[in-house]
C-alpha cells in the first residue's frame, strides 16, 4: 500500500491540453474518485498514474518514489479497464490467477484468492469458462477479480461497472466498498455516475475541460460546491438553475419577485441591475399548498423562504416519490421538484413553490463562481 501524489501534472497531446495543474495527494489506504462528464480528462489521469500515458510536465509519486521514468509493468499498480481487457484463450479463473503467477506466487495462495474473489463477485459456476462465453458484466466483473486478485499496491479502476446491470452494479459496489476497507489498498476510481462517486469516495475530485474543479469529501462538495459545474454535476435530480436579476430589494426570476432577507443582501454586496444564476436543490423545493392561485404574486415571502409560481409540465412517479418538472410562466426555465409518492398532480396545473433561502446558491453568470456566503 502507498500514498499517491501528482503535482502540478499537465499532459498534451500535440496541440490538445488534455490535462494541467493536477495537483492532489491520496493518502496511504484512501478511495478516491474522479468523476467528470465525457472528455474532462479523469481517465488521462488515471492512465497517467498506471503509466500508460507519459506526463508531459510535473512530477507523480507512488509512495516516495518518483515514478515519472518508471515502466508501467514495474510500478505495482493493477488496472481495470473499461473494455475488460482479458486474455482469450484463458478460462476466468486462469485470467484472474494470471497476474499472481507471473509474480511466481505459491500455487495454494493462488489458489485461494481465485475462490475468494470469485465467490465475491458471483463468478463460482464460470471459472471453467472463456470470455467469449461470457455476458459483458461477467467479462467486466473477471477483470475486477484480476485486480483485486493481485493486492498491488493502488488499485485504478476506470469505470468498472459501466456494464453491468442496475441490481448487480448496486451490488458489486457495495462489495468493492466492503473489500476496501477490508484490504485498505489506496484505490482511484473513475467514472462520469455522480451516485458511484458519492457512495464509495472517501474523497472526491471533480474535473472538467482538464482542470480541478474542487477536491473534498462528497457531502462537503454536495453541500458546498465551489462552482455551477459542480452544483449541476453532483446531485439527482440536478440543482435547478434559475436567470435572476437584483432589484427592488429581491431577485426578479422571469417576472416574479423573490424577496429576500436584509442579512442576506448585505452578504452578497448586491447592486441594483446585476445579473445572476441562482441555484437550488429539488429537495429544499417545498409545494406550497395553501397559496392562493388566482392571481400570480410579485413578491410573496417569509423571513426564510420565498414563494415562486409555476406550471406543471411533466409528471413522473417513481414509487416513494414522484419527479415534477414545472415552468415558470412565459419563460423556457423547467425546475426539477421531488415530492412524495402520494401528491397527485398533473400536467398544466399551477402550484406555488416555497423556496429556502438558506438552501439557495447564488453564482456569477460569466464564470460561473459562486459568490453566495458559505452555508
Amino acid at each position: 500500500m502507498a500514498k499517491v501524489r501528482l503535482e502540478d501534472i499537465k499532459r498534451r497531446f500535440n496541440n490538445v491540453t488534455a490535462i494541467e495543474d493536477i495537483t492532489f495527494e491520496i493518502p496511504d489506504g484512501e478511495f478516491w474518485v474522479l468523476v467528470g462528464p465525457s472528455g474532462c480528462g479523469k481517465s488521462t489521469i488515471l492512465r497517467t498514474i498506471a503509466g500508460l500515458e507519459t506526463a508531459t510536465s510535473g512530477k507523480l509519486f507512488i509512495g516516495d518514489e518518483l515514478m515519472n521514468n518508471v515502466p508501467a509493468r514495474q510500478r505495482d499498480v493493477a488496472m481495470v479497464f473499461q473494455n475488460y481487457a482479458l486474455y482469450p484463450h484463458m478460462t476466468v479463473a486462469q485470467n484472474i490467477a494470471f497476474g499472481l503467477q507471473m509474480r511466481k506466487v505459491d500455487q495454494r495462495i493462488v489458489q485461494e484468492r481465485v475462490v475468494n474473489v470469485a465467490r465475491s463477485l458471483s463468478l463460482e459456476h464460470l471459472l471453467d469458462r472463456k470470455p467469449k462465453q461470457l455476458s459483458g458484466g461477467q467479462q467486466q466483473r473477471v477483470a475486477l477479480g484480476r485486480a483485486i486478485a493481485r493486492e498491488p499496491q493502488v488499485f485504478l479502476l476506470d469505470e468498472p461497472l459501466s456494464n453491468l446491470d442496475a441490481q448487480l452494479r448496486d451490488d458489486t459496489r457495495a462489495e468493492l466498498k466492503q473489500l476496501h476497507q477490508k484490504l485498505g489498498i489506496t484505490t482511484v476510481y473513475v467514472t462520469h455516475d455522480q451516485v458511484e462517486a458519492m457512495t464509495l469516495a472517501d474523497k472526491i475530485v471533480v474535473l472538467n475541460r482538464g482542470r480541478i474543479q474542487q477536491i473534498g469529501d462528497p457531502q462537503s462538495i454536495y453541500a458546498s460546491p465551489a462552482n455551477q459545474m459542480v452544483a449541476t454535476f453532483l446531485g439527482s435530480p440536478p440543482m435547478n438553475i434559475l436567470p435572476a436579476i437584483y432589484k427592488n430589494d429581491g431577485f426578479d426570476v422571469s417576472g416574479q419577485l423573490l424577496a429576500i432577507p436584509a442579512s442576506l443582501r448585505e452578504k452578497l454586496h448586491l447592486r441594483q441591475g446585476q445579473s445572476f444564476d441562482l441555484g437550488i436543490r429539488p429537495e429544499h423545493i417545498i409545494i406550497n399548498t395553501d397559496s392562493a392561485l388566482s392571481t400570480q404574486p410579485s413578491a410573496l415571502s417569509t423571513q426564510h423562504s420565498a414563494l415562486l409560481v409555476v406550471e406543471v409540465k411533466v409528471v413522473e412517479p417513481l414509487g416513494r416519490e414522484t419527479l415534477i418538472r414545472a415552468g415558470l410562466p412565459g419563460s423556457t426555465e423547467l425546475l426539477n421538484i421531488q415530492v412524495g409518492g402520494d401528491v397527485r398532480l398533473h400536467p398544466g396545473d399551477r402550484i406555488s413553490l416555497q423556496l429556502d433561502l438558506h438552501q439557495l446558491f447564488v453564482f456569477d453568470p460569466k464564470t460561473g463562481d459562486r459568490i453566495s456566503p458559505e452555508k
